[in-house]
């Protein structure tokens, strides 16, 4: 085996076996392989593309480079990845309502990306609720509750970090076989016996074009599958952010609000439900998707997806009392400004990628791997496609430090809103299920 032998293989477009790509990527996870050379094989995955017999064997291989949890649990070990928008928090109240519903969820999340939030930062918004855990206290909240949020241990596909690292400095991250096989690496270590995945589309997302989307999708769906986990995704839409709120503790606040009943948005919910409902199905705790919905839907409804969110809560560092007392626990920001059009009109489109830009720029998210995040700054009260806003009247609240930071969001915010006269066509909340 030959590192310089393998990249020039990509390169000329020949297929890889699986031997070679588990040679090259316990190389990536153990430094065998330069820099130089992970970059080079990187561009030319991205330039040439792999087969999904080849997807396959890398996920296989940046799966197998770390840790590969197993578990011995009396229900199924289900999870859920969305590839990122903005207001996306389905995670935090998915996974305690799956657990509700009989499941285990070790559910290993990420940090923000670009424009997009991030379920750990969201997490951290909560005073003393720790993310990083080794794999051991992983595996005991995970079966004493059912359900822990928490990033990927250094034990978890080592190799993954290596190569995404250098795919953010060498220009290669948009090759849909490297996202692939970078979200199922990490997510099938787990020991999962089903998957469900939200692809987003639209200006908020990553995928601005629906076919691009079925692509990434169909990739993941076939890539799971074939690596032995029982997946289906669905596509959804992005054109508007999923909540009225972006930022981390303002994105907690809308969970809050739906996990107890007094604030519920209607696409959150609607878009749990159906997520549930589909790895409930897979995991043979729901006859069907529908049934499965259902199920999650009483989850909701009887507030025990609520108590087993308060549980991990409490497990991972969090409030004991957080479910009761959670507006008095989440920091709140000094400056809240509202962000008006001086003449109305009716939301024809929103600019999703630049509120979450806005959102960056206020702190609560990073432009470098180093920077803190303000949990308390973002948006809030974010008009919807569709909203007839009268004149004065405001399309969203900035949450801020400082208000020259506000003054500078509300430009930003302003910008992404187009106004009109007449009603546009809204998108449908779930696209398309892809289900191989």
């Amino acid at each position: 085996m030959d590192a310089r032998r393998i990249i020039a293989q990509v390169r000329d477009g020949e297929p890889l076996t699986d031997a070679q790509l588990d040679w090259f990527v316990a190389g990536l996870a153990s430094g065998a392989v330069s820099d130089a050379q992970a970059g080079a094989f990187a561009m030319a995955v991205l330039l040439n593309g792999f087969t999904t017999p080849e997807r396959v064997g890398l996920t296989r291989a940046m799966r197998d480079s770390g840790k590969v949890l197993t578990w011995d649990l009396p229900g199924p070990v289900l999870d859920k990845h969305s590839t990122g928008g903005i207001g996306d928090c389905v995670s935090l109240i998915l996974g305690p309502a799956l657990a509700a519903c009989g499941a285990y969820v070790p559910m290993i999340s990420g940090r923000g990306l670009g424009h997009t939030g991030g379920t750990l930062d969201k997490l951290e918004a909560i005073p003393g609720y720790r993310t990083q855990v080794g794999i051991s206290e992983l595996k005991a909240i995970t079966a004493q509750i059912g359900c822990a949020i928490v990033g990927a241990s250094a034990d978890i596909a080592p190799a993954d970090r290596r190569l995404y690292a250098v795919r953010d400095v060498s220009g290669t991250v948009e090759s849909i076989d490297l996202i692939t096989a970078s979200i199922l690496s990490k997510k099938l270590a787990a020991g999962l016996e089903a998957l469900v995945l939200d692809v987003k589309v639209g200006s908020g997302a990553f995928m601005k074009d629906m076919d691009e989307a079925e692509d990434l999708a169909r990739a993941l769906v076939q890539t799971a599958q074939g690596a032995g986990c029982m997946t289906t995704a669905l596509i959804t839409d992005m054109s508007q952010p999923l909540v009225g709120a972006a930022g981390n503790a303002l994105e907690v606040i809308e969970v809050m609000e739906t996990l107890t009943g007094t604030g519920v948005t209607p696409a959150l919910w609607d878009i749990t439900c159906a997520l549930g409902g589909e790895v409930l199905a897979l995991g043979g705790l729901a006859d069907d998707a529908a049934d499965g919905a259902g199920r999650i839907e009483q989850a909701l409804e009887s507030g025990e997806a609520a108590l087993r969110f308060g549980e991990m809560v409490c497990e991972l560092g969090g409030p004991a009392d957080f479910i009761e007392r959670w507006p008095d626990r989440l920091p709140a920001a000094p400056v809240i400004q509202e962000v008006v059009d001086n003449e109305g009109g009716i939301v024809q489109a929103i600019d999703g990628e630049a509120l979450g830009h806005a959102v960056v720029g206020l702190g609560g998210g990073r432009r470098r791997e180093v920077d803190r995040i303000n949990p308390s700054v973002g948006l809030s009260e974010i008009a919807a496609l569709g909203e007839d806003i009268g004149a004065g009247q405001p399309l969203a609240l900035v949450h801020a430090a400082s208000e020259e930071d506000a003054e500078a969001a509300a430009q930003a915010v302003l910008a992404a809103f187009r106004l009109g006269d007449s009603v546009p066509d809204i998108p449908p909340l779930i696209r398309r299920r892809i289900l191989r």
